[in-house]
């Protein structure tokens, strides 16, 4: 049999190409003649010349061609037809392979009149005949034969003619006119022939019994014998007549039809028959089937269960959605005999599909968890569905380029024709969704959409797959953290499962502009995340104040990127000396930052004050409020001893309506005044919290002048300054900070050295305990300070005379 089979029915010639051999190509059909000219094939010339073309059984390719096709060769009941098949891989039918196929049906007896309702068209033959007048063969239309004479008389032997009735007119038309407008005609030594496209001008829909068909009642001429010879053309084929009901096809076929009736009287069933695929079945094979033939007075009905034998199932699309019909081709033959023509062969083939019924796809997840492959199966498919493409992430692939993508995807046939695809893929796959699901747990998701065409209708569906894999793998994140002087750091190592998660402080979410916006440090190698945020910074939490210092701490949330579900909470805590709270400036400027403890509901750093509430802070966060102000002011005090000035203040938080504050923060500053004095630190219970850190120190100058006047000083370009022995030297000695107008400069001690060191030796004392020294030969003079332009607070200045002299040891001199 090889790649094509051919089968005789009756009046029509089978060739099967069977789909294994002829699948994914292109073809192309020709129809040779008599003299080896190939006639390519399309759908009008399959209409008008009695061949069809069509699938069986999913996806098997039928040609049926007539006995009495145009090309076919008919002698002594034996016709025989020669078809070109060629099969391409490309579009283009390059280098396509070409197959012939010539195949002869013995076809006896004819009938006097055979009508055929193939898919594509409508067919009737008809005996000739020699009547003994042509008035007697034309006496039911005699105005036909009027229409005709003349081009017969005209005409060759070849010529002839056939008119069309129709309601309201008559048409007649040449032969050349009839081909040009689709319709075939021929005629053999024996018979008549029309053969009528269904999208014919001329069709008519006629009911009968609630059934409509497609008739055309018409009239054929031709000569023979120097006569005119009418015969009677008319062909009539339903098109419905199929309704379903309790999953049953019942086709309901009227026996009589008025076109195909006109002028006989009486009329006399001779056979019925019927069959699937052009196969006649007996009523046995009926019964085993449960197909039920009933031939009542005036219908012939058949009922074939959904589902049954001899049909088959296709698969189909509505609206985007996959379903499948049930599909069978049945044919009825039913033989009449009437007064007017004798015996009529009415052969009807009808292709049937049952109403879209959609199905539901079995999606099932077979995945390996220890060998970390996701296998999914999708199916039952029908055989006429074939995987085209994937789409993943958007992207889409046909199947040999999605392999190269991690994919593998195979075809699962069964035995009864059915059959799945597997698609593999490993859970470490960059398209594989990973997701924590808690306690472990990580969900493994492939989301793909499949893409399927159907042969040969070349529609197409698609098939959303969605599957989940829990498997206990998870690894998450861990922190460290610790402290410097100044900083609170984090260090949090990645797991597996946090390449979306997001870092939060309270409900901001940390991103690099933050960083720098906010003056926190943030690194992200991809393995590790490092945080460094500022002690006095608003992300940091103060918890409370003891002796050893504040406790500050930074608590970190690690947050779904998607839906911001917290997932890990880290911190860190540490202690920090009381010193980075507070600034003692040399001028007298103290710089206090008092910061909102936890344990305190309520508190607005805004509403800080210190002892004298006019003075407010001067910057204030969600957290810290900062004072800066002169020892001088805001209610500060002061107290004395021998060796240092100590400035105190608090930094208060009323409730309102109540004097007794609910936060005092205890400040002070020291300043030496011979020697510096360490930090000290005091904490007092009621009201919390209290601290006294910082410390400052004098700001002196010492400047020389050029005169007695003390208004013009040597600049550092003049420096050294020549001067001869028992010259005068004059001295300025100025207290610049802080600027307290309740302090006073004396001057303790004072010598001069032989070199820039203080501590050198040998030494020389000018004051000794704030007074000349009385070994000097030439005493030194203080001048008095008086308030002037420069000079606004005298009692910060001493200004003193020293006569030029060099160090001399005995009668040497020590330097020039």
């Amino acid at each position: 049999t090889g790649p094509m089979s051919s089968e005789c029915l009756g009046n029509l010639l089978r060739i099967t190409l069977t789909a294994e051999y002829f699948e994914d190509k292109y073809l192309s059909f020709s129809v040779v003649d008599r003299s080896g000219i190939a006639w390519d094939l399309d759908e009008a010339m399959a209409s008008q010349c009695g061949y069809t073309v069509t699938y069986s059984n999913w996806s098997n390719i039928e040609f049926r061609a007539s006995a009495l096709s145009c090309h076919s060769h008919l002698e002594k009941d034996v016709f025989t037809v020669t078809i070109e098949i060629k099969a391409s891989h490309t579009p283009d039918m390059k280098n396509a392979a070409t197959h012939l196929r010539s195949a002869s049906c013995r076809y006896d007896p004819w009938s006097p009149r055979e009508l055929v309702c193939e898919s594509n068209y409508m067919e009737v033959s008809v005996r000739k005949e020699v009547p003994q007048t042509v008035k007697d063969l034309i006496q039911d239309e005699p105005e036909d034969r009027t229409l005709a004479f003349p081009e017969a008389k005209a005409g060759k032997a070849s010529l002839w003619q056939i008119v069309f009735h129709q309601p309201e007119e008559k048409k007649a038309l040449l032969v050349s006119d009839a081909w040009s407008a689709g319709y075939g005609l021929n005629t053999t030594d024996t018979r008549v022939l029309l053969r009528i496209p269904y999208t014919a001008e001329q069709i008519q829909l006629v009911e009968a019994q609630g059934i409509t068909f497609s008739a055309v009642r018409s009239s054929t001429f031709y000569k023979q014998r120097w006569m005119i010879l009418m015969v009677d053309t008319a062909v009539a084929c339903p098109i419905d007549g199929v309704d379903y009901a309790n999953k049953t096809i019942i086709w309901t076929i009227p026996k009589y039809i008025q076109p195909l009736s006109a002028g006989a009287t009486s009329f006399k069933d001779v056979l019925v028959e019927a069959g699937v695929d052009l196969h006649k079945l007996s009523a046995k094979e009926m019964a085993s089937r449960k197909y039920v033939l009933l031939n009542d007075l005036n219908t012939i009905t058949m009922k074939i269960p959904i589902g049954a034998e001899g049909g088959y199932y296709k698969t189909s699309v509505r609206s985007g959605l996959h379903g499948t019909k049930y599909a069978i081709n049945l044919f009825l033959e039913h033989q009449w005999e009437d007064n007017k023509w004798g015996l009529t062969k009415h052969t009807i083939i009808k292709e049937i599909e049952t109403p879209f019924e959609q199905e539901q796809l079995t999606i099932i997840n077979n995945s390996n968890l220890s060998a970390r492959i996701m296998n999914v199966t999708v199916g039952m498919f029908l055989p006429d569905v074939e995987l085209v493409n994937l789409t993943i992430e958007g992207v889409t692939f046909a199947v040999p380029e999605a392999v190269q993508h991690g994919y593998l995807i195979r075809e699962i046939r069964y035995a009864n024709g059915s059959k799945a695809y597997g698609i593999q893929v490993l859970f470490d796959a960059p398209s594989i969704k990973k997701e924590y699901t808690g306690v472990d747990m990580r969900a493994y998701t492939l989301n793909v959409t499949l893409a399927f065409i159907i042969h040969p209708t070349s529609e197409t569906f698609a098939v959303p797959v969605i599957t989940v894999s829990a498997v206990k793998d998870a690894v998450l994140p861990s922190a460290r953290g610790f402290c410097d002087g100044r900083n609170l750091h984090l260090v949090i190592t990645r797991g597996n499962v946090d390449q979306n998660w997001l870092p939060f402080i309270s409900d901001w979410h940390l991103t690099p502009e933050h960083a720098q916006k906010y003056h926190y440090s943030m690194r992200d190698n991809g393995t590790h995340l490092a945080i460094s945020v500022p002690f006095l910074s608003s992300y940091v939490n103060y918890e409370d104040f003891h002796t050893s210092g504040i406790k500050a701490s930074l608590h970190l949330a690690l947050k779904d990127g998607m839906t911001l579900a917290k997932r890990r909470d880290f911190s860190v805590s540490c202690r920090f000396s009381p010193s980075e709270l507070i600034h003692c400036l040399p001028n007298g400027t103290v710089v206090i930052t008092a910061v909102k403890l936890v344990g305190i509901a309520g508190l607005d750093t805004s509403l800080f004050v210190l002892r004298d509430r006019q003075c407010k802070p001067s910057l204030v966060t969600e957290k810290t409020a900062t004072f800066k102000f002169n020892v001088n002011t805001c209610g500060t005090s002061r107290k004395f001893n021998s060796t240092t000035m100590t400035y105190e203040n608090d930094v208060l938080y009323f409730r309102r309506g109540n004097d007794t504050p609910v936060y005092q923060l205890k400040f002070v500053c020291s300043y030496a005044i011979k020697q510096t004095v360490d930090i000290r630190y005091e904490s007092k219970k009621n009201p919390p919290p209290s601290i006294k850190p910082g410390f400052g120190s004098l700001g002196l100058s010492l400047k020389l002048f050029k005169d007695k006047s003390y208004s013009e000083p040597y600049q550092e370009w003049e420096y050294p300054v020549v001067k001869y022995l028992r010259e005068s030297l004059y001295f300025e000695v100025e207290l610049l900070q802080p600027e307290d107008a309740r302090l006073e400069l004396n001057l303790d001690d004072c010598w001069a050295t032989n070199s820039e060191s203080q501590d050198s030796l040998p030494q020389w004392p000018i004051l000794i305990n704030g007074c000349v020294n009385s070994e000097d030969s030439y005493r030194t003079v203080f001048h008095e300070v008086n308030y002037s332009r420069r000079v606004k607070l005298p009692q910060h200045l001493k200004r003193l005379e020293v006569r030029m002299f060099t160090f001399v040891q005995g009668t040497t001199l020590l330097q020039e």
